[in-house]
């Protein structure tokens, strides 16, 4: 293993977040402003090789990293409808190579104009969680199109009839079933999932569940996309699409809030990626709240670098232990202060001080403690801010797709894109899952008799845990763009891969595949087994390690974590794609 690398903290950038210009590492090439040093190197990683062969496809004939996402990601809300779509939301961080800056798309579903603290209370009563995730009230106002366009406008190239020709032409010829797909639709036969007028006979044709090799066409979805084109977003934010959304989200027994209004005036935010500096030279850009990653990712690796600090000939066991503890912290705070900064106020650069951080890793914290949230404001101005909220736990609920992409001028997408949990909200319109998304707010509402900051509002976005991440090197130039799907324990997930590669000499492929540990609270879980491999060596060693140590540790499996990473080496582009699930990284060269 080599010598740790991450010994220093975070710098908050904002403004723009621009990479500083200079020599990438042993390249002797020109800066970030000028050409790259990996210049007709492409790479696409997502969780379905079709999707992948559809970005490389649109990069070939002259599209950005952008371009390459739309084409992506249109494809995977056809072939993996119960991890993402059009009636889902998400963040795209992109790194423009020739502006040099980082920019975030933030289209995070948001709450009905009417909603409150109590939104999921029904007939007096809190709705239990399922029930919930059932009904017309978990579903946001969705966000995908519109980030289509927002980020087309900005960073595409191509036509936008070009990005989505591939998922058109896979609609309307059909698409072969893949195991995923076919694999989780058994649980759901008597769910509202096979009870929607809709979903159940496309999922559920003549009774029985799609089957793996069956071909599934969906003119529906080609129809929409083909909406969409002839007449812009506004195709599906007002008019026949969006009175059928309306209408699925008050359909059933618990109706939802949702109005043609809400959908109307739903708007993606484009907002400068948060980012860190100076972190042993790295800099680690993500999406800023309302989601986790930019002030988690950035929060964890600098725990982790100040904890390596206090040791630094740390034995790998040593450095096991410093990064389940970073999680610990990290998760604590994010879980009490992150939720949508628009509608609360959130200590986004506090958080990611480096003299707060430095006083949060001198705690005495030790192994198989219960983790709590720091208080910032006490710390960097003697001004505690610890009981503004009511703690949060808020429950998880996995799903979602993680797509990463370098065109061949070094411009790089990150892009997490969800309808929640496994097919959302089980309501489908025309062509198309709707999200789930509301049930990310907390529920209850207010504990230990104060509100919680990521509670239900009117308009709001719910906190997200996705944490699309771009990573530069010592010189500004484009390192690592990585990220995943999986809830809650997404922060874990992507925290690994930068550890592993930053720190512990990992390839983009080793680093997808180590063992899953998520330190969110005082339970440690470790991956010791997964559905696809079995039993894992290394996750069992690592469970003893830490067990031994005196966390409180879970032996876990199935932690399905769809990791998509792309690493610019030396001379070639390194991918990883979860071994977890069905995704590839394919590299392209002019």
């Amino acid at each position: 293993m080599r010598p740790a690398l991450l010994t220093a903290v975070s710098v908050l950038v904002l403004a723009s977040c621009a990479a500083p210009p200079s020599t990438p590492d042993g390249a002797g090439t020109a800066a970030a402003s000028g050409s790259w040093r990996l210049e007709g190197h492409a790479m696409a990683a997502a969780a379905d090789k079709r999707a992948v062969e559809a970005a490389l496809n649109v990069m070939k004939e002259g599209g950005t990293a952008v371009d390459a996402a739309i084409a992506a990601h249109t494809v995977l809300g056809l072939v993996e409808p119960q991890s993402s779509g059009l009636g889902g939301g998400g963040y795209m961080v992109v790194y423009d190579r020739k502006s040099n800056t980082v920019t975030t798309f933030d289209a995070r579903e948001k709450a009905p104009a009417t909603a409150d603290a109590n939104y999921f209370n029904w007939q007096g009563k809190l709705l239990p969680f399922f029930t919930a995730v059932m009904s017309g009230k978990s579903v946001g106002t969705p966000g995908t199109v519109a980030l289509y366009k927002a980020a087309h406008d900005k960073f595409g190239k191509l036509s936008m009839d070009q990005d989505f020709a591939a998922a058109i032409k896979l609609a309307d010829e059909g698409f072969i079933v893949s195991p995923r797909l076919a694999n989780s639709l058994p649980r759901f036969k008597n769910l509202q999932l096979a009870k929607d007028p809709q979903a159940g006979p496309y999922f559920f044709p003549n009774g029985k569940a799609l089957a793996v090799g069956d071909r599934r066409t969906n003119k529906d979805y080609a129809d929409t996309l083909r909406t969409i084109l002839k007449d812009g977003p506004a195709a599906f934010y007002t008019g026949d699409i969006a009175r059928n959304i309306v209408a699925a989200v008050h359909a059933g027994d618990i109706p939802g809030e949702m109005t043609l209004k809400d959908l109307a005036d739903y708007k993606v935010r484009v907002v400068p990626a948060l980012c860190s500096k100076d972190y042993e030279g790295y800099k680690i850009c993500s999406a800023p709240p309302s989601s986790s990653g930019g002030v988690a990712m950035n929060e964890i690796m600098g725990l982790y670098g100040a904890l390596e600090k206090k040791h630094p000939s740390a034995t790998e066991d040593e450095k096991l232990r410093n990064f389940v503890i970073a999680n610990q912290l990290g998760y604590a705070d994010r879980d009490h202060y992150v939720a949508d900064a628009e509608a609360v106020s959130v200590p986004t650069k506090d958080l990611i001080d480096p003299k707060y951080i430095e006083a949060r890793a001198s705690t005495d914290f030790k192994p198989g403690d219960t983790p709590q949230p720091g208080d910032p404001g006490a710390v960097l101005h003697g001004k505690p801010i610890i009981d503004m909220w009511g703690r949060d736990t808020t429950t998880p609920n996995p799903g979602t797709s993680h797509m990463s992409f370098v065109d061949f001028d070094g411009n790089a997408v990150s892009f997490t894109d969800t309808v929640e949990g496994p097919f959302g909200s089980s309501r489908w319109t025309n062509g198309f899952i709707l999200n789930n998304q509301l049930t990310d707010f907390a529920r209850p509402s207010t504990l230990g008799g104060k509100p919680v900051a990521n509670a239900p509002g009117p308009g709001k976005r719910p906190r997200s845990s996705m944490s699309p991440t771009i990573v530069f090197d010592r010189n500004g130039q484009l390192l690592m763009v990585t990220g995943s799907p999986g809830g809650n324990s997404i922060v874990g997930y992507v925290a690994k891969t930068l550890v592993a590669v930053l720190d512990w000499g990992k390839t983009a492929q080793e680093a997808a595949a180590l063992p899953n540990v998520v330190a969110r609270g005082q339970t440690v879980r470790v991956e010791t087994s997964d559905t696809t491999a079995g039993p894992n060596p290394t996750g069992k060693a690592w469970f003893k390690t830490l067990t031994d140590m005196g966390f409180k540790t879970q032996e876990v499996s199935g932690e399905v974590s769809g990791i998509n990473i792309i690493v610019a080496r030396g001379d070639h582009l390194d991918g990883g794609s979860d071994p977890r699930r069905e995704g590839v990284a394919i590299e392209a060269v002019k």
